[in-house]
């Protein structure tokens, strides 16, 4: 937003808006720049409109689906992010009990990416992720249990089916972190910063598979695979008769 005020008036500290008449000479007035404060929504721009949204991605609308999210959370985004990029893809109901079964310490998070020092568990070879660190963040855990409950029920409000749900989007982003101060010797004194997240969960129903057709004759993907020594001898076409 730009505003024009002239010398006098930028002494003051008083803006004043866009007239004629001071359109007419604008060498005898200052140009500076309002910033106005930062939103922490994302903007999209479609022919010269924007709309406003919160979630990174949309799904298409003819695809039956729900949504949950939490700003500012106060839980580790290092450990969120793990516990998303293992829950993602899974059905809602499995990775229900597989948050449960975290709190309680009968399951196990793989830590893929944040592994600086994460100590080996010999529970984390039970997944297929790589390596075998792994810690129980108990705390992010059950606030990741919360949104997926909310999001379970926001599609049991939509009129979806609970069991064919699975989470189709799960992503976690840094939040600004919470700044403090701890005292240190001398006389000194150290940040002492929490570093909280954003979540948010997407879940779709599961579409049924299509049976593949009965067919025996043909090529490609829809009939029997041949070689392709077979398939230039059935472009083969023979002339003349048997030599005697």
């Amino acid at each position: 937003m730009i505003l024009w005020a002239s010398s006098r008036e930028l002494n003051m500290g008083v803006p004043t808006a866009p007239s004629p008449k001071l359109r007419e000479d604008r060498n005898k007035y200052f140009v500076f720049q309002v910033k106005r404060p930062r939103q922490h929504r994302r903007v999209h721009f479609n022919n010269n409109t924007f709309t406003m949204t919160r979630y990174s991605v949309e799904p298409d609308a003819a695809v039956p689906h729900s949504k949950s999210r939490g700003s500012h959370l106060r839980v580790h985004y290092k450990h969120c992010r793990e516990i998303a990029h293992h829950i993602k893809g899974m059905p809602a109901n499995k990775a229900s009990k597989f948050l449960e079964d975290v709190i309680a310490r009968k399951a196990i998070v793989p830590f893929t990416r944040h592994t600086g020092g994460i100590g080996r568990k010999a529970m984390a070879k039970q997944s297929k992720s790589a390596g075998d660190k792994g810690r129980w963040p108990v705390k992010a855990t059950a606030v990741v249990r919360d949104l997926l409950s909310n999001a379970i029920a926001n599609g049991e409000t939509k009129g979806l089916d609970a069991e064919k749900l699975f989470i189709s989007h799960a992503q976690v982003n840094r939040a600004p972190p919470g700044r403090r101060r701890t005292y240190r010797a001398h006389g000194r004194i150290g940040k002492y910063a929490s570093q909280p997240a954003h979540i948010e969960l997407i879940l779709s129903e599961k579409q049924e598979g299509v049976e593949k057709a009965e067919e025996d004759d043909g090529e490609g993907a829809r009939g029997k695979k041949i070689t392709k020594k077979m398939a230039a001898k059935r472009r083969f076409v023979k002339i003349g008769g048997d030599s005697a």
